[in-house]
């Protein structure tokens, strides 16, 4: 039975102007260079030079002289080794260093895409049948670097999403390191990782059962100092310290609007992207909500699954998932706990659909068979396209088909509420399949989403087109609900 779907004609395209000021170096040895041709310049020299640098950026950054600061700050080491007194160094030549250690990178020249939504915290102010909502969106730009952003918008009684408009400076945030790990578990993630223990036990041995981030990283480094180290050694302790960086806090300022707030590629582990979040409202059994999201880091090699969470938008914690099903992409989490354990959905080998059930919410382990491809348009994969939502009738999962010519459609399953694992109905035929019109694109033939939202007793969808842009599209729920209730 197929599904009436009604696409929205609004499109979410990639924008070359919005850039953010990222650090920037050529190596220890140009940098030097630099340095020294900076040393050369007179105090009235620095000043023009940094003044010409100011009138053609100040106005693209929120407060880019701090950012110059900053990055400054970063190869103070190689200063200082020049035998040149940092602290001696003026502000405005400091800032002129800066503004060499900085380049601009432009977030989403090449893509905005895998969009999720979900409920605004703040619902006052509203006519009857709207819903002010949050879309968050995969940006991508040069070298497929992937980050995070932000789109505010009103949903309407008819359900037309009127975006707000988007800010002209765009922040990274603040990061704070976790400064304590747990060794016993700290342990479990590095053996997940197949970082082999005769290259690290040493060190490790030496630790108490909680740790420090400051002392271990002071152990690595004087271990990694030895030039006679075998390079096996060598990419087993960076990988202690890529996995201590993986977790922190992100902090934004609060006179910055959600359109400003990026989410760049932070550790080690994300160093080559933040891939498809999907963001989700959780509403604990006492009644307390925060807003939680899974994606996938990236550093060029391997992926670590992470999940994000915040109460407000503007301060995120991050944190790598550990265990058995933390193993591959496609993660998402239940909106709710299921007789008392969190709940997530999971393609761990690539292929099926699974579910696993955990006490703790970065703990994954025992990944249980839900659905395998069925249907010939998702015969090479089936997985989630966002989190589960809640209906009267069972948990709504919008899945994603991949079949001939590696074309991605999106489908629909219904499942038990108490019991998940028992599937009431799927659909047989795709719910969204790309039209003519959303064939082209970085990647032909896509249609894919990170998240939906129900409002006024309709599927609010939205999705990208061929990894490019992103629009959204409308199903009613009651037309829904009976084919997938029909389909079994």
């Amino acid at each position: 039975m197929r599904v009436s779907v009604i696409r929205k004609n609004i499109k979410f395209t990639p924008d070359s102007k919005r850039v953010v000021a990222r650090y920037f170096i050529n190596g220890d040895e140009r940098t030097q260079q630099m340095v020294i041709r900076i040393m050369m310049l007179d105090d009235k020299q620095v000043l023009e030079t940094l003044e010409q640098t100011l009138r053609e950026f100040a106005r693209r950054h929120r407060n880019i002289s701090s950012i110059f600061l900053r990055h400054c700050e970063k190869i103070r080491n190689i200063i200082e080794e020049m035998k040149i007194d940092y602290e001696a160094l003026s502000l405005d030549r400091k800032m002129l260093i800066g503004s060499y250690c900085t380049m601009e990178y432009a977030i989403e020249s090449a893509a905005i895409f895998n969009p999720s939504i979900i409920e605004d915290f703040d619902q006052t102010g509203l006519e009857a049948g709207e819903k002010r909502v949050i879309i968050s969106f995969r940006a991508t730009g040069e070298g497929h670097i992937s980050s995070i952003v932000f789109r505010r918008g009103i949903l309407d009684r008819d359900n037309n999403l009127q975006v707000m408009k988007i800010g002209h400076n765009i922040d990274k945030a603040e990061i704070v390191h976790k400064s304590f790990f747990n060794k016993e578990r700290f342990l479990m993630k590095l053996s997940e990782m197949h970082t082999e223990d005769k290259y690290i036990a040493s060190i490790m041995q030496q630790l108490p059962n909680e740790f420090e981030y400051a002392i271990l990283k002071s152990m690595v480094n004087t271990a990694l100092s030895d030039p006679s180290i075998r390079e096996e050694r060598r990419t087993a302790l960076n990988e202690i310290l890529w996995l201590a960086k993986s977790f922190y806090d992100l902090e934004f300022k609060h006179d910055s609007d959600i359109t400003e707030r990026v989410i760049f590629p932070i550790s080690d582990s994300e160093s080559r992207g933040i891939e498809d979040a999907r963001f989700v409202h959780f509403t604990d059994d006492d009644g307390t909500s925060r807003v939680m999201a899974t994606y996938t880091a990236y550093n060029g090699h391997t992926i670590l699954p992470k999940l994000i969470s915040t109460e407000d938008f503007y301060t995120f914690r991050v944190m790598p998932l550990h265990g058995a099903g933390a193993q591959n992409k496609n993660l998402a989490l239940f909106p709710r706990k299921i007789n008392g354990k969190y709940a997530m959905l999971a393609r761990i080998d690539g292929v099926n659909n699974y579910i696993m059930y955990s006490d703790r919410v970065t703990q994954w382990n025992t990944p249980i068979l839900l659905q395998e491809p069925r249907y010939t348009w998702e015969f090479t994969q089936i997985g989630n396209c966002g989190s589960p939502l809640w209906t009267e009738e069972g948990w709504l999962v919008i899945t994603h088909g991949v079949g001939t010519m590696r074309r991605y459609c999106i489908g629909a399953s219904l499942f038990d509420l108490d019991d998940p694992s028992k599937e009431i109905g799927r659909l047989t035929e795709p719910l969204l399949s790309p039209l003519e019109d959303e064939r082209e694109g970085y990647v032909p033939n896509v249609v894919y989403s990170c998240g939906a939202i129900i409002h006024n007793n309709s599927l609010i969808l939205p999705y990208a087109v061929s990894d490019y842009s992103s629009t959204y599209a409308v199903v009613d729920m009651v037309e829904l609900i009976d084919a997938l209730k029909k389909s079994k």
